[in-house]
């Protein structure tokens, strides 16, 4: 165990200085693997402590209501898969209170395990750090082997700990040379509070409900993110 605690600590120490490094720099991110049809899709959820006050019209807290969302989203993943098997489906899992965290590394989608990883988010507490949670999953997006990348962030606050949200998406906008799309889903705070985001390309979405998040979040995944990255994963061999 003690051997076990060692390695992982200097696997988060080197991915620490890679993080520092791609700061320092300002050349483009560059895939660490060779990449092929599919997309890569971050889903970072908020864990903060507002996240245990109740959701909107429903007597259970905002995570569960939320970590039920974000199943159901998930779920059409397996309609894609089975109706196009060479597009390849990666999904990584993280969250976000003081400072972020992984709860599934990136990985192909498989419903058991996404299921596990999402009844694995910690209880709510603490603060919100979504800057450090973009800027913690924006690597393994190159490290996932494919062509389409994308952050999806759910969250009910603004960002109190921690780089900022803003500086974050500018950051990454740049030096992926627009080639990572990010959404935000405000569940129960307004969408307008994410306004930078029309500078870099992304959206944010309001939800001040649990159906509403649901709905938010399947026309972010399956209507946007699904069918954008299977129309142009169909091409992407010819334009490059």
């Amino acid at each position: 165990m003690a051997l076990a605690a060692a390695l992982s600590a200097c696997d988060g120490s080197r991915r620490s200085r890679a993080s520092q490094d791609d700061d320092a720099s300002s050349a483009p991110y560059q895939a660490e693997v060779e990449e092929g049809l599919g997309a890569a899709v971050a889903i970072l959820v908020d864990t903060s402590g507002s996240m245990n006050d109740p959701a909107p019209g429903d007597s259970r807290p905002k995570a569960a209501v939320a970590r039920e969302a974000l199943e159901a989203m998930l779920d059409a993943t397996e309609a894609v898969v089975a109706k196009r098997p060479e597009f390849s489906v990666k999904v990584g899992i993280y969250n976000f209170s003081s400072d972020a965290a992984t709860v599934l590394p990136m990985q192909t989608f498989n419903r058991a395990t996404v299921r596990d990883a999402l009844t694995r988010l910690p209880r709510p507490g603490g603060g919100t750090a979504i800057g450090e949670a973009m800027r913690a999953a924006r690597p393994d997006l190159y490290r996932a082997g494919v062509f389409r990348k994308y952050l999806l962030v759910v969250t009910d606050g603004e960002n109190t700990s921690g780089r900022s949200p803003d500086e974050v998406a500018r950051e990454i906008f740049q030096k992926s040379e627009h080639g990572v799309q990010i959404y935000f889903v405000a569940f129960d705070v307004a969408a307008d509070r994410f306004a930078f985001l029309k500078d870099v390309q992304g959206e944010a979405i309001g939800a001040g409900s649990g159906p509403e998040l649901r709905k938010a979040l399947d026309n972010i995944y399956q209507g946007r993110i699904l069918a954008e990255a299977g129309a142009l994963g169909e091409r992407e061999p010819e334009s490059r």
